[in-house]
């Protein structure tokens, strides 16, 4: 009776467990008839997946059910809540319920309580996919080294650093660019006669350096008051495809490193390593530059910085355009 709940934001590693979970559960020659992708954004469809997991798979290997959009752990019906409670007992070892969804599951239901005491005798299962805020430069880096070790990709700790400067949470970027970085490796490996194929830092600085220059030339512009010039920069790579908020999650790291250090400068901390700890700087040697960088600013400025990106990124989600959401917050 596996029941497995997946949820969190990161849609890109919910896929990818799912497809991994696919190719190890499901015979290639009985695919199409033992794997069912549904939505429970259908009320429909949800009570079908009820109706499905119940069937045995046909042939060999094993039954799989997706329902997407689970509504089972989040503001469930009493009908649907009946429904699943009826058929826990009815399901075969051998077909796998994998209720997805973008919400945390909601405690307070039934249905909910009934899967957590599944989880605990090993009947039911939970994963969660979460991304790191666009201000979490250490959740940033641990969302790199995990989605590289699922793609059984290694890479230099020292790599990791632009990687987060040029592309931050998203995720499903991520998993494009350290594509194209291994590919690159690879390139290079034929040429010098190399074994071991890792992500270098140098090999990311090649093809991620126009990303992180942008975003330190933004920086740079906010830092010293030269608003127009930021904003006129930053229409300028929207222009170019750019999207808004990978341009805004560049510009949170930059922030929040600056905050940290602004902050134990203020205590008196001088140790760099410490430092560079404590605003979770892969490269020590940053905050020398940072100091020269943030000298004379204090850090309640730093502070209504991070207000004003935040201010930006509830504007982007709801839906407003680009252009307006960084010109409206940062000319306030």
């Amino acid at each position: 009776m596996p029941i497995h709940l997946l949820w969190g934001d990161d849609i890109g590693a919910i896929d990818r467990s799912l497809n991994a979970f696919i190719n190890q559960a499901l015979d290639p020659n009985w695919i199409s008839i033992n794997l069912t992708r549904l939505d429970g954004q259908s009320h429909e469809q949800a009570l079908q997946s009820l109706v499905e997991v119940r069937t045995p798979p046909f042939g060999s290997g094993h039954r799989v059910i997706i329902l997407k959009n689970s509504p089972f752990c989040n503001g469930c019906s009493s009908l649907l809540s009946s429904q699943f409670e009826n058929i826990l007992d009815l399901i075969p070892k051998t077909s796998h319920l994998m209720l997805v969804s973008k919400n945390k599951p909601d405690g307070r239901l039934k249905t909910t309580k009934l899967i957590n005491q599944l989880i605990k005798v090993k009947k039911a299962f939970e994963k969660k996919f979460l991304l790191p805020a666009i201000w979490d430069e250490i959740g940033q880096k641990k969302l790199i080294q995990r989605t590289a070790d699922e793609m059984n990709i290694e890479i230099e700790e020292h790599a990791i650093y632009p990687l987060v400067e040029a592309i931050g949470s998203d995720s499903q970027r991520l998993v494009l660019e350290l594509e194209k970085l291994i590919l690159l490796e690879e390139t290079k490996s034929k040429e010098q006669d190399i074994g071991r194929l890792v992500i270098s830092q140098e090999t990311v600085n090649e093809l991620c350096q126009s990303i992180t220059s942008n975003s330190i030339e933004i920086g740079s512009y906010i830092l010293s008051s030269e608003l127009g010039k930021a904003i006129t920069r930053i229409d300028s790579l929207i222009n170019q495809g750019e999207p808004a908020l990978r341009i805004l999650a560049s510009l949170t790291t930059q922030i929040r490193g600056w905050l940290w250090v602004s902050l134990l400068e203020q205590d008196g901390q001088k140790e760099i390593g410490f430092v560079a700890k404590q605003a979770g700087i892969a490269n020590p040697k940053r905050i020398y530059v940072i100091r020269k960088q943030i000298r004379g600013k204090s850090p309640s400025f730093f502070i209504n910085l991070l207000k004003k990106v935040l201010e930006i990124e509830i504007l982007l989600k709801k839906g407003t355009a680009p252009k307006n959401a960084f010109r409206d917050c940062l000319l306030t």
